[in-house]
């Protein structure tokens, strides 16, 4: 992941440096490109529909070697993932409720620790707030910004709930 420093103005730039277009001129913009472009990285289809068949082979597969004692246990053990899973996001949600909308501590820190590939979720848990949405509700892909107390910000742009690209702004320091 490499980050590059890209002054934007408005004239477009002799040198094919293509600026982002969610500044304003005159501005500092740290850029990651994850991605080259956003409909080149789809959402995996085949996850959930795999998770399942993983799901009822263990437990076929259980019922002939233990009987009705092994698929207790293996039923067992799926919903105490899936009860994990739960509540790992509700105690996400419940802490990103509490704090301001769009607000993070540090915007470089969290640029600094964003992957793409992350979930909505992990980003939220990372910020500990929800981003504040700047596209429409619904609308693939999904735009989020964190700001912290010093103005910058960090915009991520989400395709089927996966983050796909980031971007750092930082104002300029007089």
């Amino acid at each position: 992941m490499t980050l590059t420093l890209v002054k934007f103005s408005i004239n477009n730039d002799p040198q094919g440096i293509n600026p982002c277009p969610m500044a304003a001129s005159s501005t500092r913009i740290f850029h990651t490109r994850a991605a080259s472009c956003a409909a080149t990285i789809r959402p995996m289809k085949f996850q959930t529909p795999l998770i399942w068949a993983c799901g009822a082979l263990l437990i076929a597969m259980s019922y002939k070697q233990f009987g009705w004692a092994g698929v207790a246990l293996v039923v067992g053990g799926i919903v105490f993932w899936m009860l994990l899973h739960f509540s790992r996001m509700m105690t996400v949600l419940k802490r990103a409720a509490a704090a301001p909308m769009g607000h993070v501590a540090s915007a470089v820190m969290l640029n600094a620790k964003l992957k793409p590939g992350v979930t909505l979720l992990h980003v939220t848990a990372m910020t500990k707030s929800l981003g504040a949405l700047q596209t429409e509700k619904d609308a693939q892909p999904e735009v989020y910004r964190w700001t912290d107390t010093g103005g910058s910000h960090v915009t991520c742009t989400f395709v089927g709930g996966k983050l796909t690209e980031y971007v750092m702004w930082r104002p300029e320091q007089v």
